[in-house]
């Protein structure tokens, strides 16, 4: 590959890196054709990029950004696939349910949430809410009171309209 071509391509990472808030680094080098297409359409339906890169490469863009990723470079070694989301847990449970197929998808790292995670902490990824989860549970507890007002006056106001009827029939 040629060094305009290189650099062309580091940029084209970097672009991608800075476009999404959350990836996983992953070893998709034993996945035969077939399970690597089925790989990649569940990424399509998840709206997870997939991108196989060269580990030199991915390091250079890396390197080119703001943010220190330094702690994921010890995982660029054998093959790397990198997926990307807005969403932090998607890939997570993306590579849990495709490993309870097929143990031969690799997870060696991700960034999520701000937050470096190891190849042993897939589980806690897929535990971590999504933002728009995290909105909808706080919205969720806000509701609870303001409903429970709403129905204790509903009620009260059926009580004291029936005790003002009664009232006036007499």
């Amino acid at each position: 590959m040629k060094k305009e071509d290189k650099s062309t391509v580091i940029e084209q990472i970097a672009a991608t890196l800075k476009e999404y808030s959350h990836f996983y680094l992953t070893e998709t080098s034993a996945l035969n054709a077939e399970k690597t297409s089925a790989l990649r359409r569940a990424c399509f339906k998840n709206d997870i990029k997939m991108l196989v890169v060269k580990n030199t490469l991915l390091h250079k863009a890396m390197e080119s950004l703001d943010t220190d990723y330094s702690p994921l470079y010890d995982c660029l070694k054998g093959s790397t696939t990198i997926m990307f989301s807005n969403t932090g847990n998607a890939p997570a449970k993306l590579i849990k349910d495709f490993k309870k197929e097929s143990d031969l998808l690799g997870f060696k790292a991700a960034y999520v949430e701000e937050s470096f995670y190891g190849a042993d902490q897939l589980d806690a990824l897929v535990a971590i809410k999504s933002k728009n989860e995290l909105i909808a549970d706080v919205i969720a507890l806000l509701q609870s009171p303001a409903k429970n007002v709403v129905s204790a006056l509903q009620s009260s106001g059926s009580t004291i309209h029936g005790v003002l009827q009664t009232l006036s029939e007499r």
